[in-house]
């Protein structure tokens, strides 16, 4: 019963990303004030020191501009201190020269990971698995990732995802599979009976009534 309610507490797609409060890299944080105006995507790592988080955060940072182009703030967690964050962040500089200028949260007392669902007891019972959560500026979760210990995340998937989701709201339409910037998208469909008429006037893309594509 109790597995059963800790799993139902889990943030789902669709729900408001609960708030707090941590102390990062950056210093004292609140998510409701990082959240303003921006996206996030919220991801956490197994542990500092490690080669497939380092090729994985490493990466993020290299990726900051494009995050920063797409109104995109990014935010780390694991549940190493804070000293280890620092020495992990000095580390990857003196050997990449790369820095990460995302906070990352210390999450020692494990508060976030558990409100996130990001500890797997099936997986590491004192590790987070490599969760990631698109957040959007109404604060809304809008997808969300799971990947394993040792299995690293794919930024190019990353990337796709949060223009996938930025176009469709931009644009009201959906995306087909496989969907990357420049394709076509999906109008949606009819909810009348008007809309259904003006679809049968559409040849270009058309598949059926309730599958037509359109350029965006």
């Amino acid at each position: 019963m109790e597995e059963t309610t800790a799993r139902n507490t889990m943030p789902r797609i669709g729900d408001k990303a609960p708030d707090f409060e941590a102390n990062t890299t950056q210093g004292a944080f609140r998510l409701s004030d990082y959240n303003i105006g921006n996206w996030i995507i919220f991801f956490s790592h197994p542990a500092d020191f490690t080669p497939v988080c380092t090729t994985e955060l490493t990466e993020f940072a290299r990726e900051q501009e494009y995050f920063v182009h797409h109104k995109t703030k990014l935010l780390g967690l694991s549940i190493d201190s804070i000293h280890s964050h620092i020495a992990w962040v000095h580390n990857v500089r003196a050997n990449t020269g790369v820095t990460m200028r995302f906070p990352l949260i210390a999450d020692s007392s494990m508060k976030v990971a558990n409100l996130y669902g990001m500890l797997h007891p099936g997986e590491h019972a004192t590790e987070t698995v490599r969760a990631v959560f698109f957040i959007d500026p109404n604060g809304i979760i809008r997808l969300i990732m799971y990947y394993p210990l040792n299995v690293g995340r794919s930024m190019d998937e990353i990337k796709r995802v949060l223009t996938a989701l930025q176009t469709a709201d931009a644009n009201k339409c959906s995306m087909p599979l496989n969907w990357k910037q420049g394709d076509l998208a999906i109008m949606p469909p009819p909810k009348t009976v008007a809309d259904l008429e003006l679809r049968d006037t559409i040849t270009e893309h058309k598949t059926d009534f309730y599958l037509i594509k359109k350029t965006i």
